[in-house]
């Protein structure tokens, strides 16, 4: 019988037929088609590889986590992580083992992760996404670790920064960080509001409480410490004085400070908060002369300690300025700030006390006293002085001014001026030993000192002089290493530091010692020089040199580090100016 050829053979058309040529022809390159599946393809492959995964097919190896076995596929797991990869193509035992043991993991993370690998596909939510990212990072799974910090930089809130910042900290994130840490220094307020704060370990609340970037005013910070305390009272009363010594105490609005840190049990309760408590209570009163890390404003509280510099004589001292002008240190910019009205004298004396400027004196023979206020950024004038002088030095003392000494263009003077801000009132202390003009003056540990100055036109004199307004007496202390005139003085943290009169070096002299030594050596010699302290370093302002002419130029010295570092300098050459340190509002 007759066998045709299939129906399906016998209608297949040959290719030389269809215009393609016979079998020894090349097929034209423009008829080529490429073909491709798309991802559906590779969808369907891995959703059948993971198939096999589940059932044990095809599988060369088992991993080992949480008392759990996973059967894998040594190829799927190399072509997704570097971690399999090495350790399935090196010398490592597990190269050759079956059973491959896994720590750190959880049965329930590693289904999830096993699951990506295969399928690339993974539900993440808030509960699970820090484990999940754990475990991609450990068996260094890098797409799926970028997507968990994707999802957190999404979650980032008030309630987790914390949190958050300290997580993206322990494995380098430092975007996911850095947005957790911007959220915290801009609204730290908020953040203190919620439960994860209030969990924290003290620890973490010092490094919280001693951080310079938070943005936020020390009651906002007092208010969330007692917080934190309540919320354990009984394991956290204990730590007051510790957490208390963080916060700027003194800077506090005096009516908070006493309606609620003062007014608190615990804190009354606590003994080692009282010297804490004393402080804030003396900064109150005596304003600047008292001074710790806790009377430095955090560096993004809204408030700074600015440089005032006011008046003085130009390059040549031929005119002299009435301008006032201010300093920030920490940002090197200069502003106007409000100028006193027909004020261009010169060799006046200038000081702080209560965190507001007095001027006094100045030539010729001026009794006239003004006070900028700084909170409400003006000048007023107070009660002038008993007698006008200038070449005269002020300082504040226990919340009063001092004026010492000084020329009435006729003889200098010995008497010593008191001035009550609360009486508006001047009157006369004890004189002192020695009549000088020109003398570095400045408080330190409860004291009054004068040192040096000029004792004729001719004649200097290295005498100090002391006074102590409980005995209402002047005495003589160690004697200084120089004998000068226009000299300046300040204290910082116990000592005196003096400069200017032409000399060579910052002096220091240390009252419980009684003892002076050399603290820093100055580029040029300079008298007429500015003297303030800021952020806890001696600042010296401009002066005059050697040929008599005013410069520019200001230098920092750091006690801590013993280090003197040249600054942004003056907007212009200046000497025998007021310059003075006072809290500003930015």
């Amino acid at each position: 019988m007759f066998k045709g050829r299939s129906r399906k053979h016998q209608f297949r058309p040959h290719l030389s037929r269809m215009g393609f040529g016979t079998n020894s022809e090349l097929i034209d390159s423009r008829s080529k088609v490429s073909f491709c599946s798309g991802s559906c393809h590779a969808e369907n492959i891995l959703q059948v590889l993971n198939t096999y995964r589940r059932s044990g097919t095809f599988t060369d190896v088992v991993l080992q986590v949480d008392g759990c076995e996973f059967p894998c596929h040594r190829a799927t797991l190399c072509a997704s992580s570097p971690f399999f990869h090495h350790m399935f193509n090196s010398q490592f035992q597990e190269s050759r083992q079956a059973v491959v043991k896994l720590q750190g993991i959880s049965s329930r993370v590693m289904e999830h992760l096993l699951n990506f690998i295969y399928e690339g596909k993974l539900m993440l939510d808030e509960e699970n996404v820090e484990s999940i990212f754990q475990a991609a990072d450990q068996l260094d799974v890098p797409v799926l670790s970028k997507a968990c910090v994707q999802f957190l930089q999404k979650c980032v809130s008030h309630s987790n920064c914390l949190g958050l910042m300290d997580f993206a900290g322990s494995y380098f994130l430092q975007p996911l960080q850095e947005q957790c840490q911007n959220l915290l220094y801009q609204d730290c307020e908020e953040v203190f509001k919620h439960d994860e704060f209030l969990s924290l370990p003290k620890a973490r609340v010092l490094e919280l409480l001693a951080c310079e970037h938070l943005q936020v005013s020390e009651e906002v910070l007092v208010a969330a410490v007692l917080r934190w305390i309540r919320h354990k009272p009984a394991e956290r009363k204990q730590d007051v004085r510790e957490l208390l010594e963080k916060l700027r105490l003194p800077l506090l609005d005096p009516a908070f400070f006493t309606s609620v840190l003062e007014a608190d049990d615990l804190v009354q309760d606590c003994r080692d908060c009282r010297p804490l408590l004393q402080e804030a209570r003396l900064y109150h009163v005596y304003g600047r002369e008292v001074s710790s890390e806790r009377t430095k404003p955090r560096r993004h509280s809204g408030w700074a300690e600015m440089i005032f510099v006011i008046g003085g004589c130009d390059k040549n001292g031929f005119s002299r300025l009435s301008l006032t002008e201010m300093l920030n240190p920490l940002t090197g910019d200069w502003l106007s700030a409000v100028t006193l009205p027909g004020y261009s004298k010169s060799e006046f004396a200038a000081c702080e006390l209560h965190n507001d400027i007095y001027l006094s004196g100045g030539q010729l023979n001026s009794a006239d006293v003004w006070c900028f206020m700084s909170r409400l950024n003006q000048w007023v004038r107070v009660r002038g002085l008993n007698r006008g002088r200038w070449r005269h030095k002020m300082t504040s003392l226990c919340g009063k001014l001092y004026v010492v000494g000084g020329y009435n263009g006729r003889e200098r003077l010995s008497s010593v001026e008191c001035y009550s801000p609360h009486e508006n009132k001047w009157k006369y202390v004890a004189d002192l030993l020695l009549p000088v003009t020109s003398a570095a003056v400045t408080s330190c540990c409860g004291k009054l000192y004068a040192i040096g100055g000029a004792v004729s036109d001719v004649t200097n004199t290295n005498k100090v002089q002391c006074y102590d307004p409980v005995c209402e007496q002047w005495v003589f202390v160690s004697s200084c290493p120089f004998s000068q005139r226009s000299i300046n003085a300040v204290s910082l943290n116990g000592c005196i530091y003096v400069t200017g009169g032409l000399l060579d070096d910052i002096f220091c002299y240390t009252p419980s010692e009684d003892t002076w030594r050399k603290a820093a050596a100055l580029p040029i010699r300079l008298e007429g020089c500015g003297l303030t302290v800021c952020d806890g370093k001696v600042y010296v302002v401009g002066g005059r040199d050697e040929c008599s002419v005013a410069v520019d130029r200001i230098w920092a010295f750091d006690p801590m580090s013993g280090k003197l570092t040249e600054e942004k300098p003056l907007l212009r050459c200046l000497s025998y100016h007021g310059c003075v340190t006072v809290l500003q509002r930015l």
